[in-house]
């Protein structure tokens, strides 16, 4: 017997053995996993919503906002569907209320966010058991439309959370939508609120303020007369862009047709891209100044440099170049060129650069590549390699056909020729929070005494060019037309033009530099009987308002 009773007591002792260390595994090696665990299992945590920072004007007005709202949610183990509140709602959060029932194991379910205020009184008016709300905040635009394609607007993304997109929106959401808070409290079983346990909240930190470039009170006359504009002269749309030369400030950024950001959804989605920064078009006799500044630069010809092909239509690789008015102009200097819009002027000009420096001062006025602008949606037609350019290209390019560019390109290159040559990067927001964001150094592209050679130009293509009789008395502006044929499935419609102005004044201290475009006017196809005075309408009121 003794023999067994030893076997049973050490099998009693390794039993006992082996429990202690499991016991001991658990309570010592893995205490701190299920330690973990258990704080899980009890433990809830609580996403708080940090609110999205504003968009500002330079005056401080905000230009996007957050207004007061609601999330609303139901209790499924006390609501019972109801049709009146499902009338009330959206399409899609009256389904996610019949849904609510599928969860009866739940204490709360969200139906719906961002209800107004008065949406809310309706809903409590029809006294539902088990429904309840919580604040949120929506999206507001004091502005609407007059800058929807420069702000953007605030939606979702897949995962169901507000995102930026467009625009400011866009290109800022990150720091816009600032960092959420945590509420962290303990649960029972049934995922019910342990009301005397401990609670743990981290604040949410508020987004950004982003402090703008933008003047209020010149946005809204740029909307305003380019809205009166395009309904004048029978457009079917059209952009104003308003720049600082000297720092590249973008000051008003306005096109049409143009949408509700507050509506959106109901928004055809080709309307959310800003055309001034995302669309190419060809610029056709605006660009002409580009060339002769370039040429001036080179010292390829002087301002009273005379045209030796100026008398007639000239032919160039078997294509006939002739002036958009058929009137010619023998020994035209290039200040006459600049005036009379030379298309056989420009040929010439471009024949005295050559391919070689005219592509390198394509490229140093910026056309080719992005600007660099803080908007989300920008981008940028590329320039042919210099192998593919033969000489009609060339001679072409020189009066703005057979070339693309954006508007924001050809505004940022004007206000090179305003700002003595030097070539700014655009830019629309001064400030994140309190911290300045300084203007980028310009580069040089020509000299300050090419700027002042190709200004005078401008005057004097304004004082006596076909644009004359739109000038504001008393008014010195140096700036150049432009009327573009459409390209059209290979070929240029002789019917449909896209009419252009852009100047700068005061010409000898510039205020602002400023880009008119509208596409296919239907009163005057020419960019002297549209957008020059328009642009002209426009300036007045800039000028007043900038002193």
């Amino acid at each position: 017997m003794t023999w067994r009773l030893r076997i049973v007591q050490g099998l009693f002792s390794l039993m006992a053995l082996l429990i202690a260390l499991r016991l001991g595994y658990w309570q010592v090696i893995k205490a701190g996993d299920l330690s973990e665990q258990a704080t899980y299992q009890r433990q809830t945590t609580l996403e708080i919503p940090s609110p999205r920072g504003e968009i500002k004007s330079s005056d401080g007005f905000p230009l996007a906002t957050n207004q007061q709202a609601f999330l609303m949610y139901v209790n499924p183990r006390q609501f019972s569907f109801s049709s009146k509140l499902a009338e009330l709602l959206p399409a899609s959060d009256s389904a996610r209320l019949r849904q609510s029932s599928s969860y009866s194991n739940l204490y709360w379910f969200l139906v719906s966010r961002r209800l107004t205020a008065s949406l809310k009184d309706k809903i409590t008016s029809l006294s539902l058991p088990g429904v309840g709300f919580e604040p949120d905040t929506v999206r507001f635009y004091p502005e609407s439309s007059t800058s929807a394609q420069l702000i953007g607007f605030v939606g979702q993304n897949t995962a169901g959370q507000p995102t930026g997109y467009f625009g400011l929106e866009g290109y800022y959401d990150r720091q816009l939508t600032g960092k959420p808070g945590r509420l962290i409290h303990e649960q029972d079983a049934l995922n019910r609120p342990i009301l005397i346990s401990d609670q743990s909240i981290i604040p949410p930190q508020p987004g950004s303020v982003l402090t703008t470039s933008i003047n209020r009170v010149l946005q809204f006359i740029a909307y305003r007369k380019l809205s009166q504009g395009i309904t004048r002269y029978g457009a079917i749309s059209g952009t104003v862009t308003i720049m600082e030369p000297a720092t590249g400030r973008i000051l008003a950024m306005a096109s049409l047709p143009s949408y509700n950001p507050h509506n959106y959804q109901s928004t055809d989605p080709a309307l959310f891209k800003n055309p001034i920064v995302s669309d190419s078009f060809e610029p056709g006799s605006t660009f002409k100044i580009f060339a002769m500044a370039a040429a001036l630069d080179s010292k390829a010809v002087k301002p009273d440099t005379k045209c030796p092909i100026c008398s007639g239509p000239v032919t160039v690789s078997n294509y006939t170049i002739e002036t958009w008015n058929e009137k010619y102009y023998p020994d035209s200097t290039m200040t006459e060129v600049i005036q009379h819009s030379d298309n056989v002027g420009m040929t010439w000009v471009s024949q005295r650069l050559g391919k070689a420096k005219y592509l390198d001062y394509l490229s140093k006025f910026g056309f080719g590549k992005e600007t660099g602008i803080d908007l989300q949606e920008e981008s940028s037609p590329q320039l042919r390699p210099a192998s593919a350019w033969v000489d009609i290209d060339l001679a072409t390019a020189a009066f703005g056909q057979g070339i693309a560019v954006t508007p924001l390109q050809i505004v940022r290159a004007a206000a090179a020729i305003a700002n003595h040559g030097l070539l700014p990067k655009p830019q629309i927001v001064d400030k994140i929070n309190d911290k300045v964001i300084s203007p980028s150094s310009p580069t040089q592209v020509i000299s300050a005494a090419t700027a002042a050679q190709i200004t005078q130009m401008m005057v004097n293509a304004v004082d006596l060019g076909e644009a004359k009789w739109a000038k504001p008395a008393g008014l010195s502006i140096a700036g150049k037309t432009g009327t573009a044929q459409i390209p059209v499935a290979g070929h240029y419609d002789d019917k449909k033009t896209i009419a252009s102005f852009v100047g700068f004044a005061p010409p000898d201290n510039p205020k602002f530099v400023m880009l008119v475009t509208l596409r296919e006017p239907k009163t005057s196809p020419w960019g002297s009987e549209t957008a020059a005075p328009l642009w002209f309408d426009i300036a007045r009121d800039a000028l007043r308002l900038l002193k």
